[in-house]
């Protein structure tokens, strides 16, 4: 049985809207302002939500916020009720992430086709959600056996090693062997993390509810994470010196999660630094544009093809054969997807031989 929570100040409206969706077989919980509504809301999950505007101590939009903020009701469908003379504010709500609104009075008929549009849109975003899942998995299914084989090969050639040879094998061996299944444990762990982390993001494009909630998070100094991140993959790769950073601008926070920028630059710079060569530069730059906190990583590396570029695509790698890619491929397509998903820019550029720009940009959070 589906439940609906119903919030209201209107004690008649409150009682025959429950009653009436009560007969039509729903588990009904109401509340009589905004505050109770979120507490209610909080404790009983409800699968929809109706709520008044006009409601003291808390009003609809600030129940909206509220209730959009809490990850247990982030997703949950919320159709306002509104007085007629309120229906031309109606644009604000939808834009604080309302899924649809009545207008006061409604008729049985009016209050039972908008939650059945509810249930319609949602099992229609779960059916897409579930499709996108299954796409990426048949194109998995081709890609991430013969990654596990490589790596697990590395990982079993070396301890059958040091097994046969463990009565003459040095320390110096030992660390070094020691080494090899570290790295291709963690070889391991990326490719399994950016496989979730792609499904994740992809699910996300099938639900605006989910979308919205995503710009409600920030990450601060975002210019300070730019240096960090990319003074650590240089390390990684002993190229200190061939690391440039131009223009650093404090104090500025933008519309992603701190956790989702981190992936994208970790991603980017990870790429720059390893398909270039030691002794070519990599250059970092930032920049405020429109509202926008942009930035440009370019490197001197082999490049890309215009035709790659135009078809980049989750599990693809660029003449795999040849430069022998590690990992699945996903690094570029994540970060691109999690760019888009907030509603930034995202372009490359390339030659082939002469290397690539990828500039990306999030919104800067007022």
């Amino acid at each position: 049985m589906k439940k609906i929570l119903v919030i209201d100040d209107a004690e008649f409206i409150l009682e025959s809207t429950s009653t009436l969706l009560r007969f039509e077989g729903y588990d009904i919980v109401t509340a009589n302002n905004g505050l109770v509504g979120v507490e209610m809301a909080m404790m009983h999950k409800p699968d929809l939500i109706l709520c008044d505007i006009s409601m003291p101590k808390l009003d609809g939009y600030g129940t909206l916020e509220r209730i959009r903020a809490a990850q247990e009701t982030a997703t949950t469908p919320f159709i306002f009720l509104t007085a007629f003379t309120e229906k031309h504010n109606m644009r604000q709500g939808m834009e604080k992430g309302a899924d649809d609104y009545l207008v006061k009075p409604y008729t049985r008929d009016e209050l039972i086709a908008a939650i059945d549009a509810q249930w319609a849109k949602h099992s229609l975003i779960e059916k897409h959600v579930q499709e996108k899942v299954e796409e990426v998995g048949k194109s998995v299914t081709y890609a991430l056996p013969h990654e596990f084989r490589t790596v697990l090969n590395e990982v079993v050639g070396s301890a059958k090693y040091l097994n046969m040879s463990a009565n003459d094998i040095k320390p110096d061996e030992i660390i070094e062997l020691s080494n090899d299944i570290m790295s291709s444990a963690n070889r391991l762990m990326k490719i399994t993390e950016n496989f979730l982390v792609y499904v994740r993001v992809e699910s996300f494009f099938s639900n605006p509810a989910k979308r919205s909630q995503l710009r409600s998070h920030k990450t601060e100094e975002a210019s300070a994470m730019v240096m960090d991140i990319a003074a650590h993959k240089a390390q990684f790769y002993n190229r200190d010196i061939d690391l440039v950073i131009e223009n650093t601008i404090p104090h500025i926070v933008i519309e992603i999660a701190a956790e989702s920028f981190h992936k994208v630059m970790d991603e980017l710079v990870d790429n720059a630094l390893r398909f270039s060569m030691p002794g070519s530069p990599v250059l970092i730059s930032t920049w405020i544009e429109s509202g926008k906190f942009f930035v440009n990583i370019i490197d001197h590396g082999r490049g890309m093809k215009k035709e790659q570029i135009s078809s980049i695509a989750a599990l693809a790698q660029f003449e795999r054969t040849i430069y022998e890619q590690q990992g699945v491929g996903l690094g570029l397509i994540i970060s691109k997807r999690l760019v888009e998903l907030h509603n930034g820019d995202f372009n490359i550029e390339s030659a082939e031989g002469t290397g690539t720009s990828i500039s990306f940009s999030f919104w800067i959070k007022n």
